[in-house]
């Protein structure tokens, strides 16, 4: 008998099939030799036609050269650490497009000349913030936190409450990355409750400056006492505080979330806060406050090391003078609203599955506002769906309570909804589901 290995084609042939060559121009050749192949495998053990490889092989085609993947975040949670923080609205998406290629990030074209990097996004958080006297953006919030310690404290003290030495996401601990860059923590109060006299008490002429932290993920109640940004200004060294979630103004919904406006008003020297959290756009770090300080900043060796690149620059600016962002626009939705959608999509999913509308609680996330819950509607379904929707196309990620799964509509765009409800579909057609 004929070994049927002879009819499998030779990989030459299949890449030269017009689809996967066009595949190749646009995700590389790597990627597309990769999926032909893994397809030349399944045709060699008898699971794909020889006739039906090159078919194969462009059906399975990643559809983009990331490994990444877009994803519905139906979590509740409206920046979610684990799925990338904020999503940047449509207009800090075409900005990361303009800014991909040549641009005129350091150069003045009516001069020809070499100008300061970054001038427009810098003059749109001073506009976005103006009680700060000068600004500047570093690559995320701990290079910021990182940078004015380094420049202000390396080899003297840094005064900050036992309360607020806090831990955030991965193991990542405030104190260390202060003392990894040169500055001695000097502890005052207990874990619960600290005054005004304890920082007094430890102020030397060491001391560079006193850092209030917002202690982002988790709420320490009952007896308790903290001292206000007003009351620490009183002391005769700069206050440095970091408000964490990038909140630049106060909002409504978050009454006691700390903004950068509120503590700079209060008489705070420095703010530091993040770029991609509740500020709605890309990873940055901002540093808000006096403008001598903040140039010092920026003019320090180590300002090179946490630089932002231009497309940064670009979704920065972009969200700043733009639209609202999607977690802006996240935070304003009202559970009447939500609950109008929700009750939509499972109208159109009742006849197919246990589908209900249901009220739910959301979360702001990425370690802003802990302990806040923001109204919000759901979809409910059998929890048994819960795995196959996070591996569809395109993952739709819930969270399962009381034994079903719902899907929170706070964080899925309204245009994702026909989307959403179709990914639900097609796992109840799978013949696996």
């Amino acid at each position: 008998m004929e070994d049927p290995r002879r009819n499998v084609p030779r990989t030459d042939d299949v890449l030269a099939d017009p689809r996967l060559v066009q595949a190749a121009a646009r995700i590389g050749t790597g990627l597309v030799k990769r999926s032909v192949v893994a397809t030349l495998a399944l045709c060699r053990e008898g699971l794909v036609a020889p006739s039906e490889v090159a078919n194969h092989a462009v059906a399975n085609l990643p559809s983009t050269a990331t490994s990444l993947r877009p994803v519905i975040n139906a979590t509740g949670v409206v920046v979610h650490t684990n799925l990338g923080r904020a999503p940047l609205s449509s207009a800090a998406v075409e900005a990361l497009v303009v800014a991909a290629g040549a641009t005129d990030v350091e150069l003045s074209l009516q001069t020809g000349r070499r100008e300061r990097r970054g001038r427009d996004t810098l003059a749109a958080l001073a506009a976005a913030v103006p009680a700060a006297g000068g600004v500047h953006v570093v690559n995320n919030g701990a290079a910021a936190l990182g940078l004015v310690t380094l420049a202000l404290a390396a080899g003297r003290e840094v005064v900050v409450p036992r309360g607020e030495m806090v831990e955030i996401g991965d193991g990542f601990r405030i104190p260390e990355l202060l003392e990894s860059v040169g500055a001695r923590l000097v502890e005052v109060g207990t874990t619960n409750r600290v005054r005004l006299a304890d920082y007094a008490a430890a102020i030397t002429e060491r001391t560079a400056f006193v850092l209030k932290v917002h202690p982002s993920n988790f709420v320490v109640a009952g007896f308790t006492s903290s001292v206000a940004v007003r009351d620490l200004a009183g002391l005769p060294v700069p206050v440095v505080v970091d408000i964490g979630s990038g909140l630049l103004r106060a909002h409504p919904r978050l009454p006691h979330e700390p903004d950068a406006t509120t503590a700079l008003r209060d008489g705070a020297t420095l703010v530091t806060a993040s770029g991609d959290k509740l500020l709605g756009g890309p990873q940055a770090g901002l540093l808000l406050g006096d403008e001598a300080l903040v140039d010092r900043l920026r003019r320090h060796p180590f300002a090179r090391a946490v630089r932002v690149d231009k497309l940064t620059l670009a979704a920065l600016e972009a969200t700043l003078t733009g639209p609202p962002s999607p977690v802006a626009v996240s935070l304003a939705a009202t559970q009447p609203e939500l609950m109008v959608r929700a009750e939509k999509i499972a109208a159109s999913l009742a006849e197919v599955t246990d589908a209900h509308a249901i009220p739910s609680a959301g979360a702001v996330g990425g370690g802003g506002a802990p302990g806040v819950e923001l109204p919000s509607a759901a979809v409910s379904l059998p929890a048994e769906l819960a795995e196959p929707l996070r591996l569809g196309a395109p993952p739709v990620v819930g969270h399962v309570k009381d034994g079903r799964l719902r899907l929170d509509l706070l964080a899925v765009f309204p245009d994702d909804d026909e989307a959403m409800t179709a990914a639900v579909r097609r796992v109840l057609e799978s013949p696996c589901t």
